[in-house]
């Protein structure tokens, strides 16, 4: 139904930037017609008042403004104008975002309109569904003279979405423009909660009765987990103990979302009382006591996100506290989720020495404690993205458990997964569930699952380890993955030797390689990051050189490569671009020269790197270079480096894993590569030379200057000769 303009009761504020999404237009096009109309007969509306650096406009007179010009792109706008519009400018939504959510649960609970109705019928009617002042009765209670206009703006919010579920998750989902702080710097993308929730879901599989989901967060998972359950299986859904600002939001969200559903039940516990309970529909809501505990014998799924509303701000040691906590509270078959950033749940806390200056002491230790318990059964480091407020931070996923009890500790395995580059689509969060419901299963189970994005990783090799706890996934090969058996690495060994026969026995080859089985140990992947920080690795960024310095290569010119992005895809350090050494020295002073064993990269959807083995280039920017130090490699070899660059998937290029390699490896696979490229280069010359012998031998026969008679080869032709004959 359209409200007649000038009609909104209560009377509605809203700025040019709302206008613009009410009516579903960029927002400089308001700005055009509110210029364009100044001198016409229906002249943009007035501003009413000033706000900080906006002008509020009263709302009425904007839908009056946009039926009698027909501007935007809403038919429904005067139905709509509640969402974008607030009584008092666009702090009411701040100041009485607790207040705003708590009327809509109660406008849900009662099932009627509540602004025609007296303050102390509302706050009779929130102590009856409240009585324990456990998610509502104190936000509505302390609007005191505001309780009435902000009920009946409650009401147009209502119509506006056309329910009270759906206002409820407009205003959560309007979380940044109404200033819910601690709401908006935790809130993820649909694609993360859609993970955890079905992650959870999954894990309830084989539960003896229905599971129990508890989230002491904001109650983005529950609602999730509700939806996806729908009206189909039954379950509880708790949301804790804590009496703040999230958990009663919590509380408040679930109530609206979970009352319409008669197979859920609501259960939170108040600190020193019994656990309360809400069930049934909307119409039929109410309160019982029961005891949280031995309701079911159903598997409890402990939900979390860290940091939370309630904790926006945690230092690495203490997040990793919190979810320490969290596993020791796990009993029997229960399971856990946790979602909190790479930075602290993957990535590498020490440097790759175990440099604990270049690192955080007391976090690694608390990590590896946990790690050590056996109850992390898988680790995912998961794209960037899905975190609204920080849409660069990569986030990671843990899966907690009951330890394996009867594998030996040496022998116990995590599940570990790089999804770093990828878009979580619903296949790919669908393989992802399913590996990380196999994490939990034992040995048996595993082999038979076929893992997309996963690999089985020893857990000691994970606390041996400096780097990031994703290396040994992200690493082609990595000795911290599960042994192979021996029958493939035979195969593997086998298959090698045959090819390195065949290349040794070419009578146009040098090459003499001799293979041997390789020690049961090896250095551990680490990530450039680490690498850093250990001093194994050096960052260089590439120049900046204008266009006009830069010069094709001419004999006798003393000039220097230049070497970027169209060298890298060509894998050319000579390339054909150049700049004049006096120029490059005059106009950048600056400039540095690449060495001998330099890695040049680039990163971007496609990342290429290649070794400039001669050195005395420029890089251009974008490309960049990886100097491995040259007193102590840490392992490194500029081959193995660039090979993995290569190999790595868009992302966080500091966050990318290299493999590594002791002395008594390094040493012979340098050589031997050395080797390989001598053949390569004496192979590409012979090429070179049979490529201009066929044009030669084409083109004297055509022009009838010379034809071949007779020819020998080592080669027998005569299969090749048999189908031109």
């Amino acid at each position: 139904m359209t409200r007649a303009a000038g009609a909104l009761s209560p009377a509605l504020l809203i700025t040019l930037a709302d206008v613009a999404l009410l009516t579903r237009v960029q927002r400089p096009v308001v700005s055009m017609w509110r210029a364009r109309s100044k001198n016409s007969g229906t002249p943009f509306p007035r501003p009413v008042k000033p706000a900080g650096d906006q002008e509020l406009f009263d709302a009425g007179q904007i839908v009056e403004w946009l039926a009698a010009t027909g501007r935007g792109n809403n038919p429904h706008a005067a139905d709509d104008v509640a969402a974008f519009a607030t009584p008092s400018g666009p702090e009411a939504r701040r100041e009485n975002f607790a207040a705003l959510t708590a009327l809509l649960t109660l406008r849900c609970l009662t099932d009627a309109p509540l602004g025609s109705r007296a303050e102390d019928d509302l706050l009779d009617d929130a102590e009856a569904h409240d009585p324990e002042d456990a998610f509502l009765f104190t936000e509505v209670e302390d609007l005191g003279a505001e309780l009435q206009s902000l009920a009946s703006y409650a009401d147009l919010l209502t119509d506006a979405a056309y329910s009270a579920e759906a206002a409820f998750e407009q205003l959560l989902a309007d979380r940044f423009r109404a200033g819910a702080h601690a709401q908006a710097r935790t809130a993820l993308t649909d694609a993360a909660v859609d993970l955890v929730a079905a992650t959870a879901i999954e894990l309830a599989a084989g539960s003896a009765g229905p599971p129990v989901f508890v989230d002491d967060g904001g109650g983005d998972f529950l609602r999730a987990v509700a939806d996806i359950l729908g009206e189909a299986e039954s379950a509880t859904l708790s949301v804790g103990g804590r009496d703040d600002g999230a958990a009663r939001l919590a509380r408040r969200r679930l109530l609206v979302h979970g009352l319409s559903k008669e197979n859920l039940r609501i259960i939170y516990t108040l600190p020193d009382s019994d656990a309360v309970q809400h069930s049934g529909t909307v119409r039929d809501s109410g309160t019982a006591r029961e005891r949280a505990s031995g309701t079911d014998d159903g598997r409890t799924i402990r939900l979390a996100q860290f940091p939370s509303p309630a904790f926006p701000e945690l230092a690495p040691r203490d997040l990793l506290t919190a979810i320490d906590e969290m596993a020791l509270g796990l009993s029997g078959s229960d399971c856990g989720v946790v979602l909190a950033p790479a930075s602290v749940l993957t990535d590498s806390l020490t440097g790759a020495k175990g440099d604990r200056a270049a690192g955080d002491h007391a976090a690694a230790d608390v990590r590896s404690d946990v790690l050590r318990s056996g109850r992390v059964r898988a680790i995912v480091r998961l794209p960037q993205g899905l975190l609204k407020s920080k849409a660069r931070q990569a986030q990671a996923l843990w899966v907690l458990g009951p330890s394996h009890r009867n594998v030996p500790i040496a022998d116990r395995w995590t599940m570990v997964a790089d999804l770093t580059g990828h878009t979580l689509t619903d296949d790919i969060r669908q393989d992802l569930v399913g590996d990380l419901a196999a994490s939990m299963g034992g040995r048996e189970f595993i082999r038979a699952h076929s893992f997309r994005f996963a690999r089985l990783v020893l857990t000691r090799s994970l606390l041996a380890g400096s780097g990031a706890l994703t290396a040994a996934v992200t690493s082609p090969r990595s000795a911290a993955a599960m042994p192979a058996s021996p029958a493939v690495q035979a195969a593997e060994l086998i298959a090698a030797e045959h090819l390195v026969d065949a290349l040794n026995e070419s009578p146009h080859s040098a090459l003499t390689i001799k293979l041997e089985p390789g020690p049961p140990a090896a250095m551990t992947p680490a990530s450039i990051a680490s690498l850093q920080a250990a001093g194994y690795l050096k960052y260089l960024p590439g120049h900046r050189i204008a266009d006009a310095d830069l010069e094709d290569r001419l004999p006798g010119r003393a000039q220097v490569a230049v070497i970027g992005l169209p060298e890298l895809a060509a894998a050319d350090p000579a390339g054909s671009r150049r700049i004049s050494r006096l120029a490059f020295a005059a106009k950048y002073p600056q400039g540095r020269l690449t060495e001998p064993g330099d890695v040049i990269f680039c990163t971007g959807a496609q990342p290429a790197a290649m070794v400039d083995a001669a050195g005395g280039a420029v890089v251009l920017y974008p490309a960049r270079i990886l100097r491995i130090s040259t007193t102590d490699p840490g392992g490194l070899l500029p081959q193995l480096l660039a090979a993995d660059l290569n190999a790595a998937r868009p992302g966080s290029w500091k966050q990318w894993p290299l493999r590594r390699l002791d002395d008594d490896a390094r040493v012979p696979l340098a050589a031997a590569l050395a080797a390989v490229a001598q053949e390569r280069r004496t192979a590409a010359v012979r090429l070179a030379r049979l490529d201009a012998l066929a044009k030669m031998l084409m083109a004297g026969a055509a022009d009838n200057s010379f034809r071949p008679t007779d020819f020998a080869t080592s080669t027998d032709f005569a299969d090749l000769t048999e189908g031109i004959r």
